[in-house]
């Protein structure tokens, strides 16, 4: 009986095993038909989209996607095998660049792959979809890529549960990660080993946390709009090879030690915040074939260790802040990319090293701080080259005749050198070439356009501003002729638009600027590049019009437009709202400022200065200006109020309304223009009191109010924190200036002088990256001088003309940067400060016309560079101080100041007294040059006789003639009729 129980239990196990398998079997092939049929439905969502642009891709791919065949033998699709857990199920699709076009939604059966784990789309475009949350379902999944396949919007909270990630690439879509951020999406996968986000708007911090992230191989964040400082730990990872961080500006860091187990293969930082030095330490980094840093802020001297790095490919140092000279790096070679271009190196010849590193296929050597030399001969060693970059390095002499051995060469670029003789026409044998400058050298002769006409691959051409003449004929056709994005012929000579440019379809620059065009722009001119061109300068000619003018500017996405300098007529042509950059100024240009200006949301710079327009700012201005950095109507005959309207947001960083007509108040809402730097209203009839309240802009540096009628005291406690030059002369201000009234101007001290450098900003946007240079009027040393750029060495008071009284503010002493301090025709009383001999800076000092006495203090002779010196008309007394400068003043500096006496003088004392009225003018010269001003005498005889009426009148010329005489100097605005003399 028990045999028997036995065999029987045995059978029974038997049937149940068979039982388990075949439904084991069954449910398995169910599933697998299953995802079998959710593939071909995602086909046919992909291919039966009706949409225009999904219509030209075509995917070969899919054609093998059958319901024929078992869709484990579909291209791209990957099932488990036999020994797998997950028999049978697909774990694999990967359709990248597959030319897969249309659209993935929440319902797509792609969702119900849950064995999924590879997931590759990348390199389609499924028209801009976004990531369903959905693909929180594929919780299998290992690898996941979508990079560049058009997905846009925010990444789904759904990928920070797929916990099985090891490798993630959402690059180049265009998504964003704001909820969840980089932190909450990536803290639960921590097997990650790849990590790649390039391309998405994450604009947050990067978590320390990621450098306990063992696994990590490759992170590459570039253009991520990332923040704050970078976790040097991070570079400590063991298994890390490669970091990208580039393009992030407001990502700050900085390299740790490095220590010998370092796996780094690539580090890539250019266009970051990084700064500090480079350690001596990473020579350590023995995989290292990248090192890219070019335009950070790194700064000491290059490690001489890395010329242990020997298996380095790429070096880019260039755009940082280095010293010293540059190490020997004769051992790097395998180098392919060497950029070294822009920093702060001390002067010397170029590295001979350079011309032994024969792998060298790019060489950017641009602003290296070199002697002037010819090209050195070294680089003719150099037979890979494709790039040769050698801009601004004050290079001399000829092209040398084994350049053009170098006909592989793609991009050449000389600009900002002073190389000189012809440009030989055996240019035209580089049928590489896709870049070539040239630009701002000293080349002359008789170009003939035709050499580089026939290089079909040129792109780029840059001849300008040299002193070559350019010969254009007329016999080209469309077939023979590159298609030229950038254009650059500024100052060639020409006298007419080439007639090349019809055939030019792709330009996204013209540059035709000073040359001799005249006459028309011709109509053809309209039809180029319609949709490409986003910049082209006009300036510098004597174009007077438009061949059938335009209401509008054609160019459906111009940034730029400049036509300065020029003799237009009419009214403003509308230019169309992608404009950034917007110049006319010096035409002929008359009537109001049309309404529609204020719909250029885009528009960062507009100048209609000096032309003959006229009416008053258009209302919505003030709103303009939260794009509008620069607005520039110097010289017209606008009148009114200037704008009220300046709205919080305001971007303005140069208001200048100088000479024209405005009236009233300035508009309290000036204080929302928080990065206003300079601002100039003079020569206008403004009627306020001072504008106090101006201090609270932290960034003015530039304040000009000459020449309006602006009154009373100056109140407040103004901070102007940063001001360099202020003009407040020929105005009606009164009053004492409080002794302490300078003291906030810190800029002007001397611990805050530096090195000389141009008041400049940036305008930027997708195509357009400009430095723009302030340009402002101001008179500086007695001389009305328009500056087209402003030094920021350059300081400036000037209070003349006014009704100030009281001693001179002590507090002055301390604005030892000062180059040029004028305080004349006031009524400052007391003696002149002996400390003012501290402003050793200073370059011009006017104190004339005052109430001042006591002596000149011998302290002023310490004033090394100082070159106008008047001290006339006041009441000083005492010998004249002798030395250094003192010795070159002549009398003209001390007349009116009859008890000065000293060897500036023919006859002690005699030639100080106030001159007689000459008896046939009552003009008379000032003193400082072509100055004039008006002698007006008051001849008073009441009640005591001729005797009498003399002396109150020499006493009221004495006290007053300031009233009278201001208004004919140089310092009054001119009458209207005249001021363009």
């Amino acid at each position: 009986m028990a045999p028997y129980m036995n065999h029987l239990k045995f059978l029974q196990t038997i049937s149940l095993l068979y039982v388990l398998v075949t439904l084991t079997c069954t449910g398995s092939s169910t599933s697998h038909d299953e995802e079998c049929s959710a593939l071909f439905q995602f086909k046919q969502t992909i291919i039966h989209q009706h949409d225009a642009a999904c219509a030209a891709h075509g995917s070969q791919v899919l054609h093998s996607w059958n319901t024929s065949f078992d869709c484990c033998s579909w291209d791209g699709v990957a099932c488990s095998n036999d020994h797998d857990q997950y028999y049978g199920h697909v774990i694999g699709l990967d359709l990248s660049e597959s030319s897969l076009c249309g659209y993935i939604n929440s319902s797509s059966t792609l969702f119900n792959l849950v064995h999924l784990q590879r997931l590759n789309l990348a390199m389609n475009y499924f028209g801009e979809s976004q990531i369903p949350s959905e693909i929180g379902r594929l919780k299998q999944i290992r690898s996941l890529d979508l990079s560049y396949s058009g997905f846009s919007g925010q990444i789904p909270n759904g990928i920070s549960q797929l916990m099985r990630l090891s490798s993630l690439d959402l690059s180049g879509n265009s998504l964003k990660l704001y909820s969840p951020s980089l932190k909450k999406l990536v803290q639960n996968l921590t097997g990650l080993a790849e990590l790649h986000l390039s391309g998405v708007e994450i604009s947050s911090s990067v978590p320390h946390f990621l450098a306990n992230f063992s696994s990590l191989r490759s992170i590459k964040l570039r253009s991520c709009s990332l923040q704050n400082e970078f976790p040097a730990a991070i570079f400590e990872l063991p298994k890390l090879q490669v970091l990208d961080l580039a393009n992030n500006t407001d990502l700050t860091g900085s390299f740790p030690e490095f220590h010998g187990n370092t796996l780094l293969e690539e580090v890539i930082l250019p266009l970051t915040g990084f700064f500090g030095i480079i350690p001596e330490s990473i020579s350590h980094l023995k995989h290292l074939t990248v090192l890219s840093l070019y335009n950070c802020s790194f700064s000491g001297h290059i490690p001489r260790s890395l010329s242990n790095l020997t298996q380095l490919t790429v070096l880019t140092l260039g755009g940082n802040k280095f010293t010293g000279s540059v190490p020997s790096l004769v051992s790097l070679l395998n180098l392919d990319v060497l950029a070294l271009y822009g920093n702060k190196f001390e002067k010397g010849p170029f590295p001979n090293w350079l011309g032994k590193l024969g792998k060298l296929s790019e060489l950017y050597v641009s602003d290296m701080n070199t002697n002037s030399t010819e090209i050195p001969l070294f680089l003719a060693n150099l037979t890979n080259l494709n790039v040769l970059s050698m801009g601004k390095n004050s290079l001399i002499g000829r092209l040398p005749s084994w350049l053009f051995n170098h006909t592989q060469l793609k991009v050449l670029d000389l600009q900002i050198n002073q190389l000189q003789g012809p440009i030989p026409n055996t240019f035209s044998s580089f049928k590489s070439l896709v870049y070539l400058n040239l630009g701002r050298n000293n080349f002359s002769g008789r170009v003939e356009l035709d050499m580089f006409l026939g290089l079909n691959k040129l792109q780029t051409l840059e001849l300008g501003y040299n002193k070559i003449s350019l010969i254009v004929t007329n016999n080209y056709t469309n077939t023979t002729l590159p298609e030229f994005e950038w254009l650059g012929l500024s100052s060639c000579n020409l006298k007419e638009f080439p007639a090349f440019l019809r055939f030019q379809n792709k330009l996204t620059a013209l540059l035709l600027d000073h040359n001799n065009i005249d006459g028309l722009v011709p109509v053809w001119i309209w039809n180029n590049s319609r949709e490409t061109l986003q910049f082209i300068s006009l300036s510098g000619n004597s174009i007077t019009g438009f061949d059938q003018h335009p209401h509008f500017l054609p160019w459906t996405n111009l940034e730029g437009f400049f036509i300065r300098n020029n003799q237009l007529q009419g009214q403003l042509p509308v230019p169309p709202q992608t404009t950034v950059e917007y110049s006319v100024s010096n035409n002929n240009l008359t009537g109001e400022i049309p309404p529609w200006i204020c719909e250029l949301k885009s528009l960062q710079l507009l100048d209609l200065s000096f032309n003959n327009m006229s009416g008053t700012l258009p209302s919505c201005l003030g709103i303009l200006t939260n794009s509008l950095m620069y607005l520039r109507l110097r010289r017209n005959n606008f009148q009114g109020k200037m704008m009220n309207s300046l709205t919080p947001g305001c971007q303005l960083t140069q208001l200048e309304l100088s000479e024209n007509r405005f009236t009233g108040q300035l508009p309290r809402s000036l204080t929302n223009c928080r990065n206003l730097e300079i601002l100039s209203l003079e020569d206008n009839s403004f009627h306020d009191a001072f504008p106090s309240w101006l201090g609270s802009l932290a960034e003015l540096q530039v304040l000009v109010l000459r020449s309006n009628n602006f009154y009373g005291p100056i109140q407040g406690s103004s901070q102007f924190p940063k001001l360099r030059i202020i003009d407040l002369s020929n105005n009606s201000f009164s009053g004492h200036l409080d002794q302490n009234y300078f003291q906030t101007w810190h800029v002007m001290s001397s611990e805050n002088l530096g090195i000389s450098s141009a008041m400049k900003s940036i305008i930027s946007s997708k195509s357009v990256f400009t430095n723009v240079q302030y340009e402002v009027t101001l008179i500086h040393k007695g001389v009305k001088t328009e500056y087209n750029r402003i030094l920021t060495v350059v300081m400036s008071i000037d209070l003349s003309c006014n009704q100030f009284e009281g001693e001179i503010p002590a507090s002055l002493q301390d604005l030892q940067g000062l180059q040029s301090l004028n305080l004349s025709n006031n009524h400052f009383t007391g003696s002149i400060l002996p400390s003012l001999g501290n402003l050793t800076n200073l370059e011009a000092l006017d104190l004339s016309r005052n109430e001042l006495s006591g002596e000149i203090p011998q302290q002023l002779v310490q004033l090394g560079f100082l070159s106008i010196f008047n001290v006339s008309f006041n009441h000083l007394q005492g010998r004249i101080p002798q030395g250094k400068q003192f010795d070159t003043f002549d009398k003209s500096s001390y007349i009116g100041n009859p008890q000065l006496y000293g060897r500036t003088l023919s006859k002690e004392g005699q030639d100080l007294k106030v001159p007689r009225v000459p008896p046939a003018s009552n003009v008379s010269e000032s003193f400082f040059p072509s100055e004039r001003i008006d002698w007006i005498f008051v001849f008073c005889g009441i009640g005591s006789g001729l005797v009498v009426g003399v002396v109150i009148g020499n006493f009221l010329y004495e006290r007053y003639s300031y009233r009278f005489t201001k208004r004919k100097d140089r310092w009054v605005r001119p009458l209207r009729n005249t001021r363009r003399n």
